[in-house]
């Protein structure tokens, strides 16, 4: 599996924005027309992207429904979606949209037996699980509650439930462009046999081909290509 660039677009209030450790009220960022920031990426190269319904993940009310739609229709590429669902149903109709992959977290730490239905009825190449980590453990409901579970543990459990991927989020470093912490990806990645996406703090082009040696199958750039510290076409270059 080639190692794969994600320029994140996360959505509140109609909004695409950054926040810094998921703290609504600290947005670094905060741009009208999502589906023009998406566009952005796309004419820099990027074939994949990362959208989370950042009002989905807090609120469990998939609010921007009505943006990723446009934006699923409008681009072809790669796309995977998280925040806010909670429900099989929520996970059919998104990926009835057209997404490639659904990210659960929440609903999956409630109801781990959820991923083995789901990658049975819609492939496990299209089920990821979200493992957003803060201070060693496992965090829900939009980074909100700690469940006292560490990444590992939780990352085997999801392999032996079905999930196709795991997107591990390192809180403590997100948004905060000060570049990533890379041990816990490596271990996560050295713990499971399924690909893992890493985010959290990713900065530099150094920062991206540090997770691609370490092993994890791509990487979530977020704050940093929107205060162009991080350039998605450069990027894209260094890794080819």
């Amino acid at each position: 599996m080639d190692f794969a660039f994600f320029p994140a677009v996360d959505l509140r209030g109609g909004k695409c924005v950054q926040l810094v450790g998921g703290v609504p009220g600290t947005e670094v960022v905060a741009l009208d027309d999502p589906l023009f920031q998406a566009e952005r990426w796309v004419a820099e190269g990027a074939d994949h992207l990362h959208i989370i319904d950042l009002d989905g993940a807090i609120l469990g009310k998939r609010i921007n429904a009505p943006i990723l739609s446009q934006i699923v229709k409008k681009l072809d590429l790669f796309i995977q979606v998280g925040g806010g669902i909670r429900s099989e149903m929520d996970v059919s109709h998104i990926l009835d949209l057209g997404v490639d992959r659904v990210i659960l977290g929440t609903a999956a730490l409630h109801e781990p037996d959820m991923i083995t239905r789901l990658a049975d009825r819609h492939g496990k190449e299209r089920i990821m699980v979200a493992l957003d980590v803060k201070k060693g453990d496992v965090t829900t409901e939009g980074w909100q509650r700690q469940v006292g579970k560490k990444a590992i543990d939780l990352g085997r459990l999801f392999e032996q439930k079905g999930a196709g991927s795991i997107l591990f989020t390192n809180i403590d470093v997100e948004g905060q462009q000060k570049g990533i912490d890379l041990r816990p990806t490596r271990d996560l990645v050295s713990a499971v046999g399924i690909p893992v996406v890493a985010a959290g703090g990713v900065t530099e082009i150094e920062d991206v081909l540090a997770l691609r040696d370490a092993g994890a199958a791509g990487a979530v750039a977020g704050t940093a290509i929107y205060t162009g510290k991080l350039s998605v076409r450069q990027t894209l270059e260094a890794l080819r």
